[in-house]
């Protein structure tokens, strides 16, 4: 198999890997937002439900967690999960990567002086119009890089999805590889990880230099 074909056929897996990738944080991001602000709520419930969920997806692989999302239901339900593989993937996934933004957004949060929220409150602000308008513009600045960390590895965790058999670039190099009894799919799909990887940071750092309010 020449280069060229190997590359064709891997662009495929690629398109899927991306595709893992953009789906995750779209869901994530916003949920992870939601999830910290759970765990600064008044309800003692409602806080030891999120301190639960977040440690127990800090504390278990993310292999481990796309097999139990896969399996889940057929083992838990009975359900046929025929055509289930790839909604597991993103699930898990998503679900993963709420946890660890989640946490990177309460750090951000915690570091806003209270005197902010005071000072808000005799202006007149609610407490909605205080996050929006006033917090969240500063926390954004703040977790920018650990954001951007985040992000990155998401890009490489993406190979995880071989777990389930999920023909993302990982999984179509290795099968490649073994077919051609050649390195060259792993080398490619280990510049198409660094290309992405490199768009991502460079990105990140944009939107960085864009919130510096101090040039």
């Amino acid at each position: 198999m020449t280069f060229e074909t190997m590359l064709s056929t891997m662009a495929s897996g690629m398109l899927k890997t991306g595709l893992i990738f953009v789906l995750t944080l779209i869901g994530s991001l916003p949920l992870g937002m939601i999830v910290a602000l759970l765990h600064k709520s008044r309800f003692f419930i409602v806080r030891k439900f999120i301190s639960i969920y977040i440690s127990i997806i800090r504390g278990t692989p993310l292999m481990l967690q796309l097999l139990v999302w896969y399996f889940g239901p057929f083992y838990l339900f009975g359900w046929n999960i025929g055509n289930w593989r790839f909604p597991a993937i993103i699930v898990a996934f998503v679900v993963n990567y709420a946890a660890y933004f989640a946490e990177i957004y309460r750090g951000g949060i915690e570091s806003i002086p209270q005197g902010q929220y005071e000072a808000a409150q005799v202006l007149g602000y609610s407490k909605f119009q205080t996050f929006m308008r006033i917090i969240l513009p500063q926390v954004v600045k703040i977790i920018l890089p650990s954001v951007t960390n985040e992000v990155i590895t998401l890009v490489k965790d993406t190979s995880m999805a071989f777990t389930l058999a999920y023909a993302e670039v990982f999984s179509l190099a290795k099968q490649i590889s073994a077919s051609q009894s050649s390195f060259m799919p792993f080398l490619i799909a280990g510049v198409f990880y660094f290309v992405a990887n490199y768009v991502v940071e460079f990105i990140m750092k944009r939107i960085e230099k864009s919130m510096d309010y101090y040039k």
